[in-house]
C-alpha cells in the first residue's frame, strides 16, 4: 500500500493535534502539521511530518494548503480536523459578547465546513478517505456556565455525523470523536482570559464559574494518551 497523507489543523507545540501528528507518523502517514504560525509548532520527533501555515477562518489559505499537498503527494487520505478554542466560550452565557460567541462559532465549527469543502470533492474522485473530528462529551452534556462552547460542540456533532451520511456514497468514511477531559494547558491559558462583566448577574457565582472552566482538567487522560 502507499504511504497514507494525512492534513490535521491545530498543531501548535503541546496540544492534542502535535500528538496526533507524532502518532499518525510513528504508524508511517506522511502527516502536514498545520497551525496559524509555524513558529508555533515546534519539536516534532519524526521526519514524516512537515508543517506549513493555515488560518482556518480563511478559504483562500484553506485551498492554498490543500493545493499545495496535493502538488507534492497527489492526494489527501486523511483529515483531522482538531483546530478550536483560543476563544471565549465559557462562562454565564449572556456575559459573552456577541463578538466573542462569533468568533467561537467561526473557528470552531464553520472551519470544519470550509475545511470539507476544499477537501472532499478530491476524496470523493479518489472513492475513499477518511474524516475526523475531535470534538467533546460537552455536546452531548450541556453544563451551566459552559453554555456556548456546548453549543459549539452539539454543532459540530450534528454537521459531523451529517456528512457521515452523506460521504458514505463515495467511500468515504466520518469519525467523531468526543473525548472527556484531556489534559493540556487550555485552563491555564484561559484564565488569563477570562473576567466577569462588571455588572454580571452571576457575580456570586464566580467560584462556581471557574470550578466548571477547571473541570475539564480534573482526572484529565494525558494528550499523548488520548493520541
Amino acid at each position: 500500500m502507499s504511504t497514507k497523507v494525512a492534513l490535521i489543523t491545530g498543531c501548535s507545540t503541546g496540544g492534542i493535534g502535535f500528538h496526533l501528528c507524532e502518532q499518525f507518523a510513528a504508524r508511517g502517514v506522511k502527516v502536514y502539521a498545520t497551525a496559524h504560525s509555524v513558529e508555533k509548532m515546534k519539536g516534532f520527533s519524526y521526519s514524516g511530518i512537515e508543517t506549513l501555515s493555515l488560518d482556518v477562518n480563511s478559504d483562500k489559505d484553506i485551498r492554498r494548503v490543500v493545493e499545495t499537498i496535493l502538488a507534492k503527494e497527489e492526494k489527501i487520505d486523511i483529515v483531522v480536523n482538531n483546530a478550536g478554542a483560543g476563544v471565549v466560550a465559557h462562562g454565564p452565557t449572556v456575559d459573552i459578547s456577541i463578538e466573542d460567541v462569533q468568533a467561537a462559532f467561526e473557528t470552531n465549527t464553520i472551519s470544519i465546513i470550509r475545511i470539507c469543502k476544499a477537501v472532499l470533492p478530491h476524496m470523493a474522485s479518489h472513492k475513499q478517505g477518511l474524516l475526523i473530528t475531535i470534538s467533546s462529551i460537552a455536546g452531548n452534556v450541556p453544563t451551566p456556565w459552559s453554555g456556548i462552547y456546548s453549543a459549539i460542540k452539539a454543532a459540530v456533532h450534528s454537521i459531523t455525523q451529517t456528512l457521515q451520511m452523506e460521504c458514505r456514497l463515495f467511500n468515504i468514511d466520518v469519525m467523531l470523536v468526543m473525548p472527556g477531559g484531556v489534559k493540556s494547558n487550555f485552563t491555564d491559558n484561559y484564565l488569563i482570559r477570562f473576567h466577569l462583566p462588571e455588572d454580571s448577574l452571576y457575580s456570586h457565582y464566580l467560584p462556581n464559574i471557574l470550578a466548571r472552566i477547571l473541570l475539564s482538567q480534573m482526572e484529565a487522560m494525558p494528550m499523548d494518551e488520548f493520541a
